[in-house]
């Protein structure tokens, strides 16, 4: 990997690579190198008499950078830090860096608050959820939730809730432990976690009514925001890098 001096040595349009000798370096194909360099991840690269794309140790860093900032961001978001970067517009990355890391702790809050919520539910008082007759509508359950009756009715299909049918008018009707189970299923997912995770959630709850692999999700969850906040630790790390070789270069 180039060091600071190296960068700052070199111009930031100037190189002598060729795409391919570019693409080896960094392991992507030859048409990713293109690719970058017309979205704008990459510096503006030199062409020599014949039209061909010279590329540097510049334009290298680019691309290591990239790919630590989508480890903690994502590559759509990667792309706009590089580009405006690469556009004069130091700045407006800076900013999207902040707005990535004020998201991250945003979700480490609402976890944690998840996670407390959804441990007094699974174990809390049945008399939380009683129902004003004997049973709910969808409707009325999705305006209690605060959530798409669409979205109680993919629950179902996916196994995740199991409400009772009216004998004659086959409707859904939903008792205690429904509604218990969909409001469960509404926050796991407000935590990002996949159907078929919350699926084996609740299947452990019903069948023996431990909150072990409730635990184990949420734990697995803030081990992924973990390993988010240090892969945004590095992708900063080497923002700062190619900022400075870029400012002063």
């Amino acid at each position: 990997m180039a060091n600071p001096q190296t960068l700052r040595n070199t111009p930031g349009d100037g190189g002598t690579l060729r795409p391919v000798d570019l693409a080896r370096l960094v392991g992507l194909s030859t048409q990713q190198i293109r690719n970058y360099a017309d979205a704008g991840v990459l510096p503006p690269a030199p062409r020599t008499e014949a039209g061909y794309r010279r590329f540097g140790p510049r334009h290298r860093e680019a691309l290591l950078t990239y790919r630590a900032l989508a480890a903690g961001h994502s590559w759509e978001r990667a792309g706009e830090i590089l580009g405006a970067v690469n556009a004069g517009d130091a700045a407006s990355a800076l900013a999207l860096v902040d707005a990535g890391h004020a998201a991250l702790h945003e979700q480490r809050v609402s976890l944690q608050a998840i996670g407390a919520a959804l441990e007094e539910v699974a174990v809390g008082d049945p008399d939380a959820f009683a129902t004003p007759r004997p049973g709910l509508r969808v409707g009325e359950v999705a305006a209690r939730l605060g959530v798409r009756t669409s979205a109680l009715r993919l629950w179902e299909a996916s196994g995740l809730i199991r409400p009772g049918r009216d004998r004659v008018t086959g409707y859904r009707t939903f008792g205690p432990d429904d509604v218990r189970d969909a409001q469960m299923v509404r926050m796991l997912r407000e935590a990002r976690h996949p159907l078929p995770r919350i699926r084996l959630i609740l299947d452990a709850l019903r069948r023996t009514g431990s909150t072990d692999a409730l635990r184990a999700a949420l734990a697995e969850r803030r081990a992924e925001l973990e390993r988010r906040a240090t892969a945004m630790l590095e992708g900063a790390a080497l923002l700062h890098r190619y900022v400075t070789g870029d400012l002063r270069a």
